[in-house]
């Protein structure tokens, strides 16, 4: 879910309500940042096709980015030379809305230029080119007849020969061996992809020259997907390195350039071991409620065994589903804008090797898709008993629920819901904050807890209060994940931590097998902004202490999350300043 609408108003030191300023007639200095905006958004998407047929732009579908040289090269050109125009703008200026928008903007180009000059996700990153012949949202939503897209996916396919091409011609010699392990199961698992769950979802195609023309196309792609994951398990991992580290300078330049955080990697890190050792206590705590004569582990494995069947998993997290969005509007937690539902259905089948449970919602300028649907991935009819059995302990009751809220309400479906209801221009739509969209899905996991879900109407009933531990020990169960995830970005990136030895730092520390603490270990290399969830979440904890004291008796938990959302998801930082009457307190993020 992505890119809630914010305002912000630049005066002096920072921002203030647009709401409660008239607005002022256009300025030139407004109608030239207009223009200059505008011009780099045509360019972004131009280069960026994917990401507009996904936002629900459809003059980009079945176009694909050039990733030879020379149009990387020209990319980073441009986003010098936009970079450089927006500093030479006299930003004093601008009227209240554009000067939102400059700062809104100049981050966004920053971060792209960091992407591109010091992370060298080009030259550097091959999973760039393994994930690049993504053709998911063509199958997935129909804003246009079926034959109508699989032209577009035919158009995008008939392309791997040179994105192959410039893969080979663009990465360096040696290259760090996680990210090369980690696109060749990417490369191989598209090439899957094409061969099994598109092919089945475009059987129903009649046309067939259309088809004809796909299959040519789609076995050429194929092809090229297994030659690239070829080519790097026998050019590339005999010559791979360790070296897939940031650095403390590039970390701290990352911080900055994404989510305006300036706090130092040692206080990030001490913060996180911090909250990882807190929430470890109130996981054993919980625990000890329900079994004190077993240990942690043991208890949050006994409560995975209280699951659906097979056949009532979707109508179980529906009927759920249902209750969570009663209890949230009963206890006022927030407004929810629309009464439209999010579906709950079956993972399609195409998604089933990657997802778990997930929120699909339409791009922001989507007209013609516009359905929401909550994703659950069920069981297969082939799978073994012990399989199925296995499969079922993941969606307990209780792991379910939290996940909802995560994902639904007052989570990801509701931010888009708040998106929608809003009036956000395009780049507020476009950009917007990791560290908010996701610190806010994971913030309202505790948050509903804290407020009294799962635990019924009477606290002092002993059944009651096992229930309610039982949501806890899920709920902290994802909270010491997204902390061992923000631990391990930090020690990886600037302390030379290993991938072993962040395994067993997830082994140790949210007691993962050692498989999928490896898999998260190994995230964390190429994807050190995983640490977001947590610092989002923070961010919004400490957000949520300064309201209070600044509101007094005029505080309420509805009125602080329909303030937060209202301005949409931009960097923390600058929430501060829209919510935060004190000026001092703007830098105080944790």
């Amino acid at each position: 879910m992505k890119h809630l609408a914010f305002a912000f108003l630049l005066l002096v030191a920072g921002c203030a309500r647009l709401s409660q300023y008239p607005a002022p007639p256009a300025s030139e200095a407004d109608a030239h940042f207009t223009r200059l905006a505008d011009e780099y958004l045509d360019g972004y998407l131009a280069w960026r096709p994917q990401s507009g047929t996904s936002l629900g732009f459809h003059q980009y579908d079945g176009k694909i980015t050039d990733f030879s040289q020379r149009s990387v090269d020209a990319e980073l050109g441009r986003l010098r030379s936009f970079d450089s125009q927006l500093a030479a703008l006299d930003t004093t200026k601008l009227s209240p809305q554009a000067s939102c928008d400059y700062r809104l903007l100049r981050a966004a180009v920053r971060r792209e230029l960091f992407s591109f000059e010091d992370m060298q996700i080009y030259s550097r990153n091959p999973m760039i080119y393994a994930g690049a012949l993504d053709v998911n949202t063509y199958i997935k939503r129909d804003f246009a007849p079926l034959e109508a897209r699989v032209r577009s996916i035919n158009a995008i396919l008939q392309h791997a020969p040179d994105i192959f091409a410039a893969a080979r011609a663009n990465l360096e010699p040696a290259l760090a061996r996680p990210l090369v392990e980690t696109a060749v199961e990417q490369a191989n698992g598209a090439a899957d992809f094409l061969s099994k769950d598109l092919v089945s979802a475009l059987k129903v195609v009649q046309d067939q020259k259309l088809m004809a023309e796909f299959n040519a196309a789609n076995e050429k792609a194929i092809l090229e997907l297994r030659n690239f994951a070829t080519w790097l398990k026998e050019q590339k991992l005999p010559t791979a390195n360790d070296n897939f580290a940031l650095g403390r300078e590039k970390y701290i330049k990352l911080l900055a350039s994404g989510e305006m955080v300036t706090i130092p990697p040692e206080q990030l890190l001490e913060i996180g071991m911090r909250e990882l050792r807190h929430n470890q206590q109130i996981f054993a705590e919980a625990a000890r409620i329900i079994a004190p004569d077993k240990t942690a582990v043991a208890v949050y494995q006994s409560i995975q065994k209280e699951h659906p069947t097979e056949q009532s998993l979707i109508p179980d997290t529906a009927k759920n589903l249902e209750m969570i969005r009663q209890f949230v509007i009963d206890r006022h937690v927030i407004t929810i804008p629309s009464p439209v539902r999010a579906r709950v259905a079956e993972t399609p089948q195409y998604m089933r090797a990657t997802s778990f449970a997930s929120m699909d919602t339409p791009g922001p300028f989507e007209t013609k898709a516009t359905d929401a649907y909550y994703y659950v991935t069920p069981t297969e009819s082939d799978w073994t008993p012990q399989q199925k059995e296995e499969w079922l302990t993941a969606f307990n009751y209780y792991d379910t629920d939290v996940t909802s809220i995560h994902e639904a309400y007052p989570g990801h479906y509701v931010q888009f819901l708040c998106l929608n209801a809003s009036p956000a221009n395009k780049l507020e739509k476009i950009f917007g904050s990791y560290a908010f969209i996701e610190g806010w899905a994971h913030y309202t996991e505790q948050m509903m807890l804290d407020e009294g879900f799962g635990a019924g109407s009477s606290s002092a009933d002993a059944a009651t209060r096992v229930r309610a531990a039982k949501y806890r020990v899920a709920q902290v169960d994802e909270a010491l994940l997204r902390l061992c995830r923000l631990c391990v970005s930090l020690q990886m990136h600037c302390q030379g931590m290993t991938v072993d030895q962040g395994t067993k730092f997830f082994q140790d520390n949210c007691y993962y097998e050692p498989k999928p603490a490896r898999q998260e270990a190994v995230r964390g290399t190429f994807d050190p902004e995983y640490l977001y969830y947590t610092l989002g979440k923070l961010e919004i904890l400490k957000l949520r202490q300064d309201y209070q004291k600044q509101e007094g008796a005029k505080f309420s938990l509805q009125k602080f999350h329909d303030e937060m959302l209202r301005h949409g998801a931009p960097p923390l930082r600058l929430l501060r300043e829209v919510m935060l009457k004190d000026q001092n307190l703007w830098d105080q993020m944790l």
